[in-house]
């Protein structure tokens, strides 16, 4: 008797402590459970939101790019500043409510995912494995761009397939040098890369005869040429080796973001096709009357419900900022330093690439 009341005791002990023990990992799961559903409310932000909130976008941008990011004399200008402009226009209804944040190519991603920035607009080429294994979501294409090589006038060089044996110049941990490699392994040509962390370095070295040639995206090669003292003195080869569309970028799994950046760019573009600039967007405005301008231009306020910004906004982002042309000729254009021919970036109806979906 003696014994069976110890042994209960026992028993008794023992699911005491299990009893102790399942509190303690229900506490802990509990904890646990709590911490994850919070990383998951940050997770899940919504950065349309905190844009509002904060009362400035947020745009990562490359700071050294004539042409598409540059900062001269305390003035940002260049096709991906005006891109921040016009979203900020949409988002916020002010184009100069915009915090324009260098990023330089190493840095880049991870400030896009780890909420530094709000928007990527830094001439990055959109390509399938960023897509898909960077955490980033391309919106569109931007600017249709393409690698080109830069040699002095003063050497007999008009091609890319004269350069076998080429020392070249090019940034690290960009499409750049993998192009390169590729294209001269295909036409069997000797080469020696020489890599920099950004191109600023690489242009001081091919300018120190370090190089016989620097490589880059034509637009960036262009952009370069028209900051020295004899631009005249720098030639372009013809040949473009790759294909390098351009295009502004959000994080995953931000759909409303997402749709607002992207038709920003469509509305951009298709406002041009429709002929609808800054000189004219106010009159467009005032006898609009087919379904497709007065959507353009959210005169009715069904996109901006849907998208969660005030009225008219694509109003607002052509009155402010202007529509494609405008952006592309002042920056990238004949008004500009660099006189850059549209191009592939002409409409689709004028011998380009550019499309958008209509806004109707």
């Amino acid at each position: 008797m003696i014994e069976q009341t110890a042994d209960q005791g026992m028993i008794m002990m023992n699911l005491a402590r299990s009893c102790t023990a399942l509190r303690s990992f229900r506490s802990l799961l509990a904890v646990l459970l709590w911490a994850a559903s919070l990383f998951c409310v940050v997770a899940g932000a919504d950065t349309l939101d905190e844009v509002k909130a904060n009362g400035k976008l947020r745009c990562g941008v490359n700071g050294d790019a004539p042409g598409l990011s540059l900062l001269k004399s305390g003035v940002w200008s260049g096709l991906d500043v005006d891109f921040c402009r016009a979203v900020a226009a949409a988002a916020l209804g002010d184009a100069n409510k915009v915090s324009f944040i260098p990023l330089n190519t190493e840095e880049r991603f991870s400030a896009l995912r780890s909420g530094r920035v709000d928007l990527l607009a830094r001439n990055t080429t959109w390509t399938g494995y960023r897509d898909l294994t960077a955490g980033i979501h391309f919106v569109g294409i931007l600017y249709f761009d393409g690698q080109a090589f830069m040699v002095p006038r003063t050497t007999s060089l008009f091609s890319t397939l004269e350069l076998d044996g080429a020392k070249i110049c090019a940034i690290d941990g960009t499409t750049s040098m993998d192009n390169a490699r590729r294209y001269f392994t295909r036409h069997r040509m000797r080469m020696q890369m020489n890599l920099f962390p950004d191109i600023k370095s690489a242009q001081k070295a091919y300018l120190a005869g370090k190089c016989s040639t620097l490589t880059s995206d034509r637009s960036q090669l262009y952009g370069l040429r028209a900051t020295l003292k004899e631009p005249h003195g720098q030639r372009i080869l013809p040949e473009v080796i790759s294909r390098e569309p351009l295009g502004p970028a959000v994080r995953k799994a931000e759909t409303r973001w997402f749709d607002l950046v992207r038709w920003t760019l469509y509305t951009l573009i298709n406002a041009e096709e429709l002929g609808i600039d800054s000189n004219n967007v106010f009159t467009s405005r005032a006898r609009a009357t087919s379904q497709e301008v007065r959507t353009l231009l959210d005169l009715d306020g069904e996109t901006s419900t849907a998208l969660g910004i005030e009225k008219e906004w694509g109003y607002r982002v052509i009155l402010q900022v202007g529509n494609y042309a405008e952006m592309f000729e002042r920056n990238l254009g004949a008004a500009s330093e660099l006189n850059i021919k549209r191009g592939l970036n002409s409409l689709w109806n004028q011998g380009g690439l550019l499309y958008a979906p209509p806004a109707r």
